[in-house]
């Protein structure tokens, strides 16, 4: 009865430790999410999306991650102040590739 008591106890230590190590491992992984037909024009407080849908950005980082990559297609204002709210239809650049 006490080996097998004393067995438990070894893999519940080894069982607590093995996750002990991996939780920070997967906490430091960022993943990204764009939508899946792309986001056509970014503005300061948010994006259109390719099938016209409004979306907020995700945090500060997602936004200048997109506006680096994407100087054409983003504008440091807010989308209100476009008429159409910043749908832009005759800039459809992703059709034209």
């Amino acid at each position: 009865m006490r080996r097998s008591m004393k067995i438990a106890l070894i893999a519940l230590a080894m069982g607590t430790s093995t996750l002990g190590v991996a939780a920070p491992v997967m906490a430091q992984v960022a993943v990204a999410v764009e939508p899946a037909g792309g986001i056509a024009f970014g503005y300061r407080d948010g994006y259109w999306d390719r099938a016209h849908a409004w979306h907020r950005w995700e945090n500060r980082r997602a936004a200048a991650a997109w506006r680096a990559e994407n100087r054409e297609h983003y504008y440091a204002y807010a989308h209100t102040r476009d008429r159409e709210g910043g749908w832009r239809e005759h800039e459809r650049y992703w059709e034209r590739r």
